[in-house]
């Protein structure tokens, strides 16, 4: 009963970050963030008119004062003509309010340490444990 009551009591706390692009090739289904991680899951869709074999998907995050957080760079490899491909980017950074995704033809510098993509979406623990110390630095 208490896993059940931390899972939604962590669940709760995410809310949605806003996208602050229109790029066509990218449709997002989830964006949200909670104090200290955050996720955004979407498809990318390939066409001949603009082929995003081997581009990168540009990912950058800001705070709620609009200050840019950092940029990160994802490859989107090899994607055959309307071709889609899942979309799921998991990260961990304090205080995210919004977002860009644009499509880069090469990886340019990536700015801002504290941008720690992470392989998967932290686990129940992961995140009770995080938002405690925050809140208890807070």
């Amino acid at each position: 009963m208490s896993d059940l009551l931390i899972k939604v009591g962590i669940n709760s706390t995410y809310k949605p970050i806003e996208r602050l692009d229109n790029t066509e090739q990218i449709q997002i289904i989830q964006a949200e963030a909670t104090l200290i991680n955050g996720r955004i899951k979407g498809i990318i869709t390939n066409s001949e008119q603009n082929n995003l074999s081997n581009k990168y998907v540009k990912l950058e995050l800001f705070s709620d004062h609009d200050n840019e957080i950092g940029i990160r760079y994802i490859s989107i490899g090899e994607l055959s003509t309307d071709g889609t491909k899942p979309l799921e980017l998991y990260f961990k950074v304090r205080g995210i309010k919004s977002y860009k995704l644009s499509i880069a033809d090469e990886k340019g510098p990536e700015e801002g340490l504290e941008i720690n993509l992470l392989p998967k979406d932290l686990t129940t623990a992961e995140l009770f444990w995080g938002v405690l110390i925050i809140l208890m630095i807070w």
